[in-house]
């Protein structure tokens, strides 16, 4: 197991994801439309304005203090009321569905299918972000199990990243691919 992700720049936040199961989903469900680094740096924020990354805490919390954490200042997203759903939905679905241990998500999975078939049941997570954090529990966790080479992505992911200099070849190749994207459809 890895003692920090490098997706931050923040060591602490970083040591924080690599420790804490729950910040490493919360940090992928606020990965959209904000940097990496603002986005996984949420779960630390997030700890410290209400105490607990814990899923049944977090899913039972009064909504609107989960959304004033979200919001700060600073606010952890772009769309921090938004977030804040998201996040209280992610904590609902592992603490009815894993007991509140957001590990077994992955930990439970008895093969590569049903590894991203957790994955893709979690609130707000679709193709993409399976992709990836399945690449980050296999490359940085050692996350293996039966099948898991055939649900990995062949493209570039946050699973390559172990380093700050990895993380910026990763958001340069990132935005090289979408603007490439842009180009091939107009």
């Amino acid at each position: 197991m890895p003692d920090r992700l490098h997706f931050t720049g923040d060591d602490v936040a970083d040591q924080l994801l690599a420790a804490e199961p729950m910040a490493l989903l919360i940090g992928f469900a606020l990965d959209q439309q904000v940097p990496v680094q603002k986005a996984f740096s949420g779960p630390k924020v997030l700890l410290e304005r209400l105490g607990t990354l814990d899923a049944a805490a977090l899913a039972d919390i009064d909504e609107d203090r989960l959304e004033a954490a979200a919001k700060g200042p600073p606010a952890i997203h772009r769309f921090p009321g938004a977030m804040a759903k998201r996040v209280r939905e992610l904590a609902a679905h592992v603490a009815r569905n894993y007991e509140g241990d957001a590990a077994r998500v992955w930990g439970d999975a008895v093969d590569g299918a049903d590894l991203r078939a957790r994955l893709a049941a979690l609130p707000g997570f679709g193709d993409m972000k399976v992709a990836s954090l399945t690449a980050v529990l296999a490359h940085r966790f050692g996350v293996r199990p039966p099948g898991i080479e055939d649900v990995l992505p062949q493209h570039p992911t946050l699973g390559d990243v172990d380093s700050p200099e990895a993380l910026a070849d990763y958001q340069a190749k990132k935005r090289a691919h979408k603007a490439a994207m842009r180009e091939a459809g107009g």
